[in-house]
């Protein structure tokens, strides 16, 4: 597949799928807006579990949530492409992004050894096998254990995140594990939540009473979706954060993004009865935010630290001849390795103004992160990232 292709094919289906998510998740949060603020009916009629009046463009809608069915001569609206096209387009982005580009953002030679077809299994294998333990036995378990089932289902996730921070790249399994999650949701839909509201559609053109035991496991999915929504969105931009996902203990801090998006998301589920959510919510925050800080703020380096005046002054022709050879072969407007297309996020290095403009970039990404070039795809050495440490420290003159 040619660079502009995927590139193509990577704007089209990301476009595609923040819309759809924006979409699902909304209509997700809404449902369960709605569901802990209906009022009890003032009709008296059977079957209406509650009401509510809302305001909304200009206008006042009514709504009742009615377990006895609905007026046959007007069409039920049903909610599940969302969900679909969320997950289609998400499974498609991997493909395009991790599974048809030669591993380059998909392995880390220094973390494991493997082919890009073992890659691909090992990325695609843990959410298939995740689902399927998911669907077949955890997904129950988790909702009989009540509180400690989200300890069991934390623990379960680092667990994944352990694995797979040990066996692809940092960014490939920050991403593998938000699409772990994103695919449980889906599941979740296509697999229970749909199948319960068909059984409760048939029941009532039937003039029966609907069994509960599939609108029970229905919620308990749609629960278990609901908690797993703002971790899935972090780590789907997780992409962004290289302090994060490059950091050696990268699967410690998945799990700290994990906590902290499950507790917001359960202190605004119970906000309507808890007065003291508000507080609890900005600690929450606070704490996530700190514990992050605690890993990956580093001090500032001082040149002393990171080039000993005993090794001498690096030149700026030492430096370029390391960022021609290491990084240019990607970053210039004609790549010798077209993988990423033509000057990757519009980073290019071919002059000595576009290097020292950039001369930050160079140091986070290549010097400390170490997630430069991707996967080390050119072969930088220790030494070459060191000497170009040096050079910024030493204030990265254009000799």
């Amino acid at each position: 597949m040619s660079p502009a292709i995927r590139e193509l094919l990577d704007l089209v289906f990301r476009w595609m799928h923040v819309i759809a998510g924006i979409m699902w998740i909304g209509n997700s949060m809404l449902w369960n807006w709605l569901d802990r603020n209906l009022q009890p009916s003032k009709t008296g009629k059977p079957g209406i579990q509650g009401e509510i009046w809302l305001l909304h463009s200009g206008g006042f809608y009514f709504m009742e949530k009615d377990l006895g069915g609905w007026d046959r001569d007007r069409p039920l609206h049903w909610f599940k492409w969302q969900a679909y096209t969320t997950w289609l387009t998400g499974a498609a982005l991997l493909i395009v992004v991790y599974y048809a580009s030669g591993g380059a953002l998909l392995i880390d030679p220094a973390v494991a050894d493997l082919t890009p077809g073992q890659a691909v299994a090992v990325a695609a294998g843990s959410i298939v096998a995740a689902w399927l333990a998911y669907d077949f036995f955890l997904g129950r378990l988790i909702s009989r254990m009540g509180r400690m089932g989200a300890v069991l289902g934390l623990g379960l996730v680092l667990a994944v995140a352990y694995a797979l921070t040990h066996l692809l790249s940092g960014r490939a399994a920050y991403l593998h594990v938000g699409a772990m999650l994103g695919t449980l949701m889906a599941g979740n839909v296509f697999r229970v939540i749909m199948p319960s509201q068909r059984s409760l559609v048939a029941a009532v053109e039937r003039g029966e009473l609907p069994d509960t035991a599939p609108a029970k496991r229905a919620k308990e999915r749609s629960i278990h979706n609901n908690y797993m929504t703002f971790p899935v969105i972090v780590l789907m931009v997780s992409s962004h954060f290289s302090d994060l996902y490059s950091h050696r203990l990268s699967w410690v801090l998945l799990g700290i993004l994990v906590l902290g998006g499950a507790t917001a998301r359960h202190i605004l589920n119970v906000r309507f009865g808890w007065p003291r959510w508000k507080p609890a919510l900005a600690a929450t925050f606070a704490a996530t935010l700190g514990a992050l800080a605690l890993f990956t703020v580093r001090p500032a380096r001082s040149s002393a630290s990171v080039a000993p005046d005993a090794a001498g002054p690096v030149t700026f022709a030492q430096a370029n001849a390391v960022i021609q050879k290491r990084c240019a072969v990607c970053h210039s407007a004609d790549p010798a390795d077209r993988t990423f297309g033509p000057a990757p996020a519009g980073v290019a290095f071919e002059t000595p103004e576009q290097i020292i403009a950039r001369v930050e970039r160079i140091r986070v990404r290549a010097v400390e992160t170490k997630t430069m070039p991707p996967a080390n795809k050119t072969h930088i050495s220790d030494a070459e990232r060191v000497l170009l440490g040096r050079w910024i420290a030493q204030g990265a003159r254009r000799d």
